[in-house]
């Protein structure tokens, strides 16, 4: 099981925890919403939690749940900025659809 990161992506973690001055990596994960039932979740991690699993890739430690990584095994975690918005995004084999908005997913 494993989750990795795209160079876009380590080299942007590295950049803001650097400038942010603490954080240990990139925490992610799902949580049940929306119309297709889950959402990803992003967040810049401080510590690792009891029953976190970590993976690291291209210098950079993601931090995981284990109820999160069942849904997330072999996705691969991008940034892209698009016109006004940015923000990291998931290449999911694990995605079965999504919503029109692409707010949420299903497995």
């Amino acid at each position: 099981m494993a989750i990795t990161l795209t160079d876009v992506a380590a080299n942007r973690v590295k950049n803001f925890i650097e400038r942010r001055g603490k954080g240990i990596g990139l925490r992610v994960g799902v949580r049940k919403t929306g119309c297709s039932g889950l959402a990803y979740v992003v967040d810049y991690a401080d510590a690792i939690e009891e029953g976190d699993q970590v993976f690291e890739d291209k210098g950079v430690k993601i931090v995981i749940n284990p109820t999160s990584l069942t849904y997330l095994d072999g996705a691969v975690v991008d940034f892209a900025r698009e016109g006004f918005n940015e923000g990291f995004k998931f290449n999911n084999p694990n995605e079965k659809d999504r919503c029109g908005c692409g707010e949420s997913f299903s497995i």
